[in-house]
């Protein structure tokens, strides 16, 4: 199979580097600067075994690649924001022997959140799940750093809405052949539910900075209560954190190689690099959206979503407000003023 990484950033870069350190056909898929970078210089993956160039194809759109292979495999792993107008484009691409992306080829969502899976299940008929636990930074353009050891990921991936087939398992075994582990479950929605509480994180980071003092932990803590209990009125099963635990082991840690101070999540990193827009929609947003169907009120991440989207709407560093402020404007919220 080829696959086709359909955003290579962090998460898509590190996916797309160890896939073809593995000896698979890789091409990547930028915009921008990005897109220059990897055209020109191929794309440097920064990782604890070592540091790789990566001189693959890319390109910035379907039309750079013209009729698609039979045996593609589409990797979304844009931000959600982003998921409606790539899966359009990539969706009417034409496929050798007829047809479109859209009705014939895999799409995998290697994506934060729960949201772009529906949106893609919409025009295409053979949609992946997958559950991303991948410490990666995008460092610059044609620069991706990922510090997970002894694996670079974990990555959950089944059918959507649930299930696997031979597909899954194909792709699994792909991903397996380097550092990353891909179980194929049946209940992949499960982890990324999981995955959901745990990057309710991602807006506090992003507005106040990596998660190092009591007062942001506490924020996040309250932020995952009001998730859980949505969750629990909506009927959302999703695994524990001893689960996760278990599951993690000793197999993934992250431990910084450079001597570079821990930076923060995809939220944080959106804001660092001035990308203008966020996912807490979708990650905060999803929260707050399934609070107002089932009556649950959910004011701590209402304000973390809408303190994050006005960041990146006005430009401002992450990590810029201090964390009492956040607090603070949290507190203002559950007190109704």
């Amino acid at each position: 199979m080829r696959y086709l990484i359909i955003g290579a950033g962090a998460v898509g870069g590190a996916i797309g580097a160890r896939l073809a350190q593995s000896g698979q056909d890789v091409v990547l898929v930028a915009r921008g600067k990005q897109y220059a970078a990897l055209r020109d210089n191929g794309l440097r993956f920064e990782a604890p075994d070592g540091t790789y160039v990566h001189r693959l194809p890319v390109a910035d759109g379907p039309g750079a690649l013209g009729t698609l292979r039979a045996d593609d495999v589409l990797v979304l792993c844009v931000k959600t924001q982003d998921s409606a107008a790539a899966l359009a484009a990539w969706g009417a691409a034409a496929v050798e022997g007829g047809g479109t992306a859209a009705r014939r080829l895999p799409l995998v969502c290697a994506q934060n959140g729960v949201e772009s899976e529906r949106i893609a299940l919409r025009t295409f008929q053979r949609v992946y799940a997958m559950c991303v636990w991948l410490p990666a930074t995008f460092v610059e353009p044609g620069v991706v750093r990922a510090a997970g050891t002894p694996l670079t990921g974990i990555l959950h991936l089944g059918r959507y809405p649930a299930g696997s087939d031979d597909t899954a398992r194909a792709i699994g075994a792909d991903l397996e052949r380097g550092p990353l582990a891909a179980p194929v479950v049946d209940d992949v929605l499960r982890w990324k539910y999981a995955k959901l509480l745990a990057n309710l994180a991602n807006a506090v980071e992003a507005i106040s900075g990596v998660l190092t003092d009591e007062q942001g932990i506490a924020l996040f803590r309250r932020a995952r209560a009001e998730g859980e209990a949505v969750l629990a009125a909506a009927g959302i099963a999703y695994t524990g954190q001893e689960e996760e635990k278990k599951e993690r082991a000793d197999r993934i840690r992250f431990e910084p190689f450079d001597g570079s101070p821990r930076g923060g999540g995809s939220t944080w990193q959106s804001l660092d690099r001035g990308a203008g827009s966020v996912e807490v929609d979708y990650l905060n947003g999803e929260i707050g959206l399934l609070g107002r169907l089932h009556g649950v009120p959910t004011p701590v991440n209402d304000v973390l979503q809408e303190r994050a989207n006005a960041a990146a709407a006005q430009g401002r560093p992450a990590g810029a407000t201090p964390i009492a402020d956040l607090v603070a404007a949290v507190d203002a919220r559950v007190a109704g003023r």
